[in-house]
C-alpha cells in the first residue's frame, strides 16, 4: 500500500474522497507494491488533482491523445 502517514488508510477506503485521496498519492509518489488501477483512474479522472505535466502524460497514455489544452506546456520550458 502506498505510505499515508497522515491518514488512517483504513478510514480513507470507506469514503469516496478518501479513495480519491489513496489514488492520488498511488500517482504522484508512487504505488508500492501495489498496481494502480485503471478502472479507476478512469472512474476519477475528472476528480484526480494532477500536476498539469502528469495530468497530459496519462491522458496520453490512458486514451492515446491529449484532450487537455496544449498551452500548459510553455509553463515549463520552451519548445
Amino acid at each position: 500500500m502506498v505510505f499515508i502517514w497522515d491518514y488512517d488508510i483504513d478510514e480513507l477506503k470507506k469514503t469516496e474522497s478518501g479513495r480519491i485521496l489513496i489514488l492520488e498519492r498511488m500517482i504522484n509518489y508512487g504505488p508500492g507494491k501495489e498496481k494502480i488501477k485503471l478502472a479507476d483512474v478512469k472512474k476519477y479522472w475528472d476528480r484526480l488533482n494532477l500536476s498539469p505535466l502528469a495530468y497530459r502524460l496519462f491522458e496520453l497514455l490512458i486514451w492515446g491523445k491529449y484532450t487537455s489544452s496544449p498551452k500548459i506546456k510553455s509553463l515549463y520550458w520552451k519548445v
